[in-house]
């Protein structure tokens, strides 16, 4: 993927989350999901995202001989920073 397009957005979805996270804390940004059922359908579309990108990480790591937990962890804490994260520290050479 294109790196300079994978800086753009993981500086403007931090920049994106920081500002969320400023105004309503980490908690809040998850009270809201919970709170009807558009909001739960978001977070479980996120939820089957993350697990479909976390299966090709995980397969992706494993043929690059690079460790999976490292991103495994980054994506349960910080959602769609690990996934993006990871393309960026991918290996140039590979796919």
């Amino acid at each position: 993927m294109n790196r300079p397009l994978l800086i753009v957005i993981v500086l403007a979805f931090g920049a994106l989350s920081a500002v969320a996270v400023a105004q309503h804390g980490v908690v809040g940004i998850f009270a809201w999901q919970l709170q009807n059922t558009a909001g739960l359908q978001v977070l479980a579309d996120l939820v089957i995202a993350l697990s479909l990108f976390m299966a090709w990480m995980w397969r992706d790591a494993q043929a690059l001989g690079r460790r999976f937990w490292p991103w495994l962890l980054l994506t349960l804490v910080a959602g769609s920073f690990g996934p993006l994260l990871y393309l960026l520290s991918r290996p140039r050479s590979a796919g």
